[in-house]
């Protein structure tokens, strides 16, 4: 597996991908189209630092923008194979700090940002996502 920043040729996969998970997650609302999702990947590509984890094709991304982690998605054979861990890792090395959010019924991403020392800031009542789910405020701080 290697590591590269995402182009313009994986935004079709990523949006897969994305729109997979999205689709198989029962408490996920329905509230975009595939297209919807391939021209929101089109933006993200072009506005954040974006990895994939490609091995015989992308397997999964993660976004960054500034010091927050905006997505991180796995396709289902990379899941639980240390995909997510070596694209998180990476992303460590770029800051000193990370944030990112997460659904609190996602209780398997919960526990790998915990498990990569990722600290609680605050739960919220989702009132301020799309999605209106409670979510969790996630920090993490390197050492220098």
């Amino acid at each position: 597996m290697i590591l590269r920043q995402a182009t313009e040729q994986d935004i079709n996969i990523i949006a897969k991908i994305l729109g997979d998970w999205c689709e198989t997650t029962s408490y996920i609302p329905a509230l975009h189209t595939r297209a919807e999702d391939q021209g929101f990947i089109t933006r993200v590509v072009a506005t954040q630092d974006v990895l994939v984890a490609d091995s015989d094709g992308v397997q999964g991304f993660i976004a960054r923008q500034n010091d927050e982690i905006k997505h991180l998605y796995l396709s289902p054979p990379a899941r639980g194979r240390g995909t997510g861990t070596a694209l998180l890792e990476e992303m460590k090395t770029r800051s000193d700090t990370l944030s990112l959010w997460c659904f609190q019924a996602n209780t398997g991403a919960r526990r790998f940002y915990e498990r990569h020392g990722f600290t609680v800031e605050k739960f919220t009542d989702g009132a301020d996502n799309e999605e209106r789910l409670p979510d969790i405020h996630y920090c993490w701080e390197g050492t220098s």
